[in-house]
This record gives structure tokens, C-alpha cells and sequence, in this order.
């Protein structure tokens, strides 16, 4: 972990949307900009036109899609890509979230407030699901960057305070937490908590703190990656053990 060339990505990102007036480069929401810029600061090597795509980043043969959400629609880069080059998806995950409420009726925008809401990299599995065939692919890997970021949200939504159902606006990056690299199924053994041993999907989403139905999808993913292995059940509920 870098943290002080993540600080500088996020000045410069920063300082740029400032001098254009909260305008994302090319667009872009600021969590992708500076992670994209954190992974790599040279720029000449961002949006590259590759088989038929625009890969964030290329370089010396190595290709890194900054996602934050929705790996689903990576299938067709993952199929094109992979064959002919290392594939990196770096995944932004918020650790410590503080909440902004933007008014549009008014322009006013509330104190920042601390979200009870702890990020864990655990989280990653919802999205691996979604591309669970190309998991054991050698060409590819993970990286997962915990980071404490600043959420601004639209006060659009439909319940009488209008939060609930209210839309994001934008992710401001704070400090960087962790930065976790899964290049081999091995390095999945992080993601089980050292002081589970035989363990159910409910122990595990208290260990993981994630839904029950999270930890299910973590497992399940696990599972197919040969991390952990089926060992007995306890009800209808499955045992799990750390293969070996």
C-alpha cells in the first residue's frame, strides 16, 4: 500500500475538477479518476483503444479496469482480453463512509456525518459472482483497495425525509486503508476470518460482517475457487473448513 501516492492521485484529481468546476475528467465520477490515476499515474496510458475495446489502463502488456460496480458487463472485455494479456479489476470498496445531503430545491448541502456502515473487502465477492467463469483464469486477478471516502447523495428520494430511494451524486476519496492484491486462489484465504475454523454461512457473515445471503454468494464463490471446502452440514446450513 502507497498512501502517499494515493494522496497525490487524489490532489491532482482534485485540483483538476476544482479548476473545471466539479467537472469529472472525460466525465468520470471522481472515485474512478483518482484510483485510475493511483494504479497508474501516467496518463499517457489511460483509455487505450485494445481489441476492440478502451481498457482503463494498458501498459507492457498488462490491462486494469478500475470497477465499481456491476463486473457483469466486463464479460465481453474479459473474454477478448484475457487470452492475450494479464487483466487486473481494481475495486474500490468504501471502509469508512461520511454522508453529505445535497437539497436541490435550495443548493443546500448538509454537515458531513460518519455512516455506521463499515466497508469490508469481503464485499467483493457480490460482484465475482457475476463473472464467476473467469475466476480461475491465470491471466487474471483482483485487487481490492479499501478506502474511507466522503458520499455525497441527492435529497430525491421517495420516503418523507427523501432519503430512502435517494440517488448518489458523487464519491470523494479520504485516505487509503488497505490495498489487497488476490492474484492466486491461494491469497482468497485472507477473506476467511482467522478465527473461523468449521463454520456456517452465518458465522461467517458475522465474522464477515455481511448479510446472511452475502456471505452465502462469498462462499459459493469460494467453494467453486477450492478455498473452502464442504465438510458436513448443521441443519440445512453447510459446514465450511479452509482447504487445505
Amino acid at each position: 500500500m502507497d498512501r502517499k501516492s494515493f494522496n497525490q492521485a487524489a490532489a491532482k484529481i482534485l485540483s483538476r475538477e476544482h479548476e473545471n468546476h466539479g467537472i469529472g475528467t472525460l466525465g468520470e465520477k471522481t472515485l474512478h479518476a483518482v484510483v485510475k490515476n493511483y494504479v497508474e499515474p501516467d496518463e499517457d496510458f489511460h483509455e487505450v483503444p485494445l481489441e476492440g475495446y478502451v481498457a482503463d489502463v494498458y501498459r507492457d502488456g498488462r490491462v486494469m479496469e478500475i470497477q465499481t460496480a456491476n463486473f457483469n458487463t466486463m464479460r465481453g472485455k474479459l473474454e477478448t482480453f484475457l487470452p492475450l494479456y494479464q487483466v487486473t479489476i481494481v475495486y474500490p470498496v468504501p471502509a469508512t463512509k461520511w454522508l453529505r445531503w445535497i437539497d436541490l430545491e435550495t443548493g443546500e448541502v448538509s454537515e458531513r456525518r460518519r455512516s455506521p456502515k463499515k466497508g469490508t473487502p469481503q464485499a467483493v465477492f457480490q460482484e465475482l459472482y457475476k463473472i464467476k467463469p473467469f475466476l480461475k483464469d491465470p491471466n487474471l486477478s483482483i485487487r481490492i483497495l479499501m478506502i474511507d471516502v466522503e458520499e455525497s447523495r441527492l435529497l430525491d428520494g421517495w420516503s418523507q425525509d427523501r432519503k430512502k430511494g435517494s440517488h448518489r451524486h458523487n464519491r470523494v476519496p479520504v485516505d487509503l486503508v488497505e490495498d489487497l492484491c488476490l492474484e492466486r486462489t491461494e491469497d482468497y484465504r485472507m477473506l476467511v476470518p482467522p478465527e473461523l475454523e468449521t463454520f456456517d454461512s452465518y458465522e461467517y457473515a458475522k465474522a464477515s460482517r455481511l448479510t446472511v445471503s452475502r456471505a452465502q454468494t462469498a462462499l459459493n464463490v469460494m467453494h467453486y475457487l477450492g478455498v473452502v471446502d464442504r465438510v458436513g452440514r448443521r441443519g440445512r446450513r453447510y459446514l465450511y473448513e479452509v482447504a487445505e
